[in-house]
């Protein structure tokens, strides 16, 4: 189990903690004050570490916020509200809170358990690049092409964008379902690092397109948290950047060509099963690779509008042109999940090694203890090789 020899904490960090935790759990001090028959001076002073706070205290504190004295005061637990950071986040929009929440647990979680375990995420980001004055699409072809110099793609389609992102660069990236019209969510965070939420409501293609939006935020102004919607218009510079950069990074322009020329070789007109082809080969979807043939003026403009007022491209269609070619969506059975394959292996381990206690994995995972017992039993089905399996240097 976790030892008891630190160092005292703080006063001041526990007053951070408890003041954190209140917020996560959306009370305000007059609240907890009034609960606990004490002055809203007497908490101020115990949120800003100028008065200790009793031990009554806090498993008082701890029953309010839904959480325990250990997880309150243990050294390595791992204390991030995202909330605060989207200046457009209100409480009124409770899709995006859910949204900010399912982001929050989750990365926090695989963070505190990669501190008890020792274990380091690889971080191989990209230099940021300010969005400079002038046209932001330029720039955005620009840094695109320069990230996929960077990584070795050449002109080959991403058709993975969560794989890129968490392998080649180290992103913490989470496919889950959201209500709503949240596409994606991107925030940075110094504990946390640079994390992605993903809608696995939507279609492959558009998680593709919206990883690669979330990814140019990422490149020009990472220290300012996004939600994307999908109604969005992108008014603002730095949206337009996102978007451009992210139809440059899925769609390089030198590919596109050389594919269109392929796809359409000896064809007088643009046809649905052109678009179908390119758009499965691109990894995006039907409008967004139509409306890039257009920008590079590889077909006329209103193209899709043309389509969509003559029937449209369906769902059907694509499956009578790919047939077997279409994959199966592994991400969007995984979003059911309460957690993620990695974290499951890390809590399993934290457990093996007797870092946390059931009920502290319980919490911690936002699991009960039933599908947490479920979860470590899966894990080690998984990892139950017969005699001789080959070892790991330790």
């Amino acid at each position: 189990m976790i030892g008891t020899t630190h160092d005292p904490m703080p006063l001041a960090e526990i007053g951070e903690r408890l003041r954190i935790a209140r917020e996560v759990a959306r009370l305000t001090q007059k609240d907890v004050a009034d609960a606990m028959s004490i002055a809203r001076t007497t908490l101020v002073a115990i949120e800003r570490g100028q008065r200790r706070v009793r031990i009554a205290e806090l498993q008082q504190f701890a029953k309010l916020y839904g959480t325990s004295v250990n997880a309150l005061l243990r050294q390595e637990a791992v204390h991030v509200d995202l909330a605060p950071r989207f200046r457009k986040l209100t409480d009124n929009n409770q899709v995006a809170a859910q949204a900010t929440a399912i982001l929050a647990d989750l990365a926090r979680a695989e963070v505190e358990l990669e501190n008890l375990l020792g274990v380091k995420r690889a971080r191989n980001y990209p230099a940021e690049r300010p969005i400079l004055p002038g046209d932001v699409r330029v720039q955005a072809e620009h840094d695109a092409a320069e990230l996929r110099q960077r990584c070795g793609l050449g002109q080959a389609p991403v058709h993975d964008i969560v794989t890129f992102l968490e392998m080649e660069l180290g992103v913490r990236v989470y496919v889950r379902r959201v209500d709503g019209n949240v596409s994606g969510l991107f925030v940075f965070d110094d504990v946390l690092g640079a994390c992605i939420l993903l809608n696995a409501n939507h279609p492959r293609a558009r998680r593709n397109q919206s990883g690669a939006h979330e990814l140019g935020h990422f490149i020009s102004v990472r220290r300012e948290p996004e939600i994307l919607h999908l109604s969005e218009l992108g008014n603002t510079r730095e949206e337009r950047y996102a978007t451009a950069f992210g139809i440059a990074f899925l769609t390089p322009a030198n590919a596109i060509k050389q594919k269109f020329g392929e796809v359409t070789a000896g064809s007088s007109q643009l046809t649905r099963r052109h678009v179908i082809v390119l758009a499965h080969y691109f990894g995006v979807s039907r409008e967004a690779i139509v409306r890039r043939l257009e920008d590079l003026s590889l077909t006329k403009k209103g193209s899709w509008d043309w389509f969509v007022a003559n029937g449209g491209i369906t769902d059907t269609q694509e499956r009578q042109v790919l047939g077997d070619l279409q994959l199966p969506d592994l991400y969007k059975g995984a979003a059911d999940r309460p957690t993620t394959l990695r974290l499951n292996l890390l809590a399993a381990e934290a457990y093996r090694r007797e870092l946390l206690s059931e009920g502290q994995l319980a919490q911690l995972l936002n699991l009960d203890r039933v599908e947490l017992r479920g979860m470590l039993q899966d894990v080690e089905m998984l990892e139950d090789e017969p005699d001789g399996a080959p070892k790991l240097p330790l």
